[in-house]
């Protein structure tokens, strides 16, 4: 699979952290962040990297700023995007599993390097379960629609 990162500058110091536990479980990676510390605005980010989602140059994309509030706030409003905002493994797993999530946020004032391995590791290596869960996707692109 194909991950593409996207951070603001609150989400930089764990930019490394994704990339490596990523290329680990065998996925290539695309960086579409900031590369340091100066003020950016995480919608900028969020867009950049979730049209990356959208016009299929990535299967999913993985956004870092200060919380992950901003960028998962900001990737929800993105046509096809489902956006979870995660700070332990549990959630990242249920995100895909029953949300078919395709976009994972965290923060990096949040959540250490550690912890943020774990949750990328359970992001990325759960699938969608479908069933009954499909019928709750498939509301939630209704929304997007109206």
């Amino acid at each position: 699979m194909k991950f593409v990162i996207g951070n603001d500058h609150g989400g930089i110091d764990l930019v490394d952290a994704v990339k490596e536990e990523l290329e680990a479980l065998g996925h290539d990676v695309m960086w579409v962040g900031t590369k340091d510390k100066e003020s950016t605005d995480y919608p900028d980010w969020a867009k950049l990297a979730c049209e990356k989602v959208i016009d299929k140059e990535a299967d999913y994309a993985i956004l870092i700023c200060g919380t992950g509030v901003g960028m998962s706030i900001s990737a929800n409003k993105i046509k096809g995007i489902r956006a979870a905002c995660c700070s332990e493994p549990y959630s990242a797993r249920m995100g895909r599993q029953h949300n078919n999530a395709n976009c994972l946020c965290i923060g990096a004032r949040v959540i250490g390097n550690e912890l943020c391995k774990m949750i990328v590791r359970e992001f990325a290596n759960s699938d969608f379960q479908g069933g009954r869960h499909q019928r709750r996707v498939d509301k939630i692109k209704k929304l997007e629609e109206n």
